[in-house]
């Protein structure tokens, strides 16, 4: 816990993948707006949440998370993750965030299935 976070972008045809490193929390929100705003996501239609399995997600966080997870709902995307530890797979289903995206074993598994 306690290093920021920081988001890379890597396009593979219609599909973003954020590479997210660090914690998510509400002081992530500018980093998740501006990938999210990146002149690389034109014509995006799906996106791909990689997380380091190490990442640390509070309450902060989750609350930016559904902001984008919203966003990505209002202009028709889908969205997947991967990468979560098995207690965050639990919190991301007990609020919600599984019914706007899935979350899948491994980022080949993700990649096929979007």
């Amino acid at each position: 816990m306690g290093e920021q976070s920081s988001i890379g972008i890597d396009r593979t045809g219609d599909i973003a993948v954020f590479d997210i490193k660090g914690d998510v929390t509400s002081a992530s929100e500018p980093h998740f707006s501006e990938a999210y705003k990146h002149p690389d996501m034109d014509g995006v239609s799906k996106i791909l949440l990689k997380f380091d399995e190490e990442a640390y997600i509070n309450s902060g966080g989750i609350a930016v998370l559904i902001q984008l997870l919203a966003e990505t709902k209002r202009n028709n995307q889908t969205v997947a993750i991967t990468g979560l530890s098995e207690h965050f797979k639990k919190i991301f289903n007990m609020v919600g965030i599984t019914r706007f995206a899935t979350i899948y074993g491994s980022v080949e598994e993700a990649m096929g299935k979007l």
